[in-house]
């Protein structure tokens, strides 16, 4: 069989309890059809980069699948029937991450970018002296050959 994983955006209208058992009634179409799935991670609710059907949020669910082919047609095949989920993606990988994704890790375990807020803003002479102009240059006589 292969791997997967599945990315789930429902809408924000559906409370948390009622993404999650959205997201337990795709796992069960996929255990249905001879598949299995390896981790189930609700991320909760998160603002979209742009609107999806008039929704500014949706509830994200990701899933570490271990299907075959056809199982992971027949759960996006259902997921493209409801009405609650706004967009889904599924990718074939190589091996599934056992670890927390990186949407479950702290923000300290991620590395994210708050060291910026130690150095203050960042300031444009900072940088130093600019290098001269190669029209500088070349009125100064050094840029000539013979």
């Amino acid at each position: 069989m292969a791997l997967y994983e599945c990315v789930l955006i429902a809408r924000q209208d559906i409370s948390a309890a009622q993404a999650e058992a959205l997201g337990e009634q795709f796992a069960q179409i996929v255990r249905d059809n001879g598949g299995t799935v390896a981790k189930t991670e609700y991320w909760g609710l998160k603002t979209l980069t742009y609107k999806i059907k008039k929704n500014r949020k949706g509830h994200y669910t990701l899933f570490n699948l271990d299907a075959p082919a056809a199982a992971v047609a027949e759960m996006e095949r259902n997921m493209s029937i409801n009405e609650d989920v706004l967009r889904y993606m599924s990718v074939r990988v190589d091996e599934l991450d056992a670890n927390p994704s990186a949407m479950m890790q702290s923000r300290n375990e991620r590395g994210d970018r708050g060291d910026r807020g130690d150095r203050g803003p960042r300031r444009f002479d900072d940088r130093g002296p600019r290098p001269p102009r190669r029209s500088e240059t070349m009125a100064a006589g050094e840029g000539e050959t013979a």
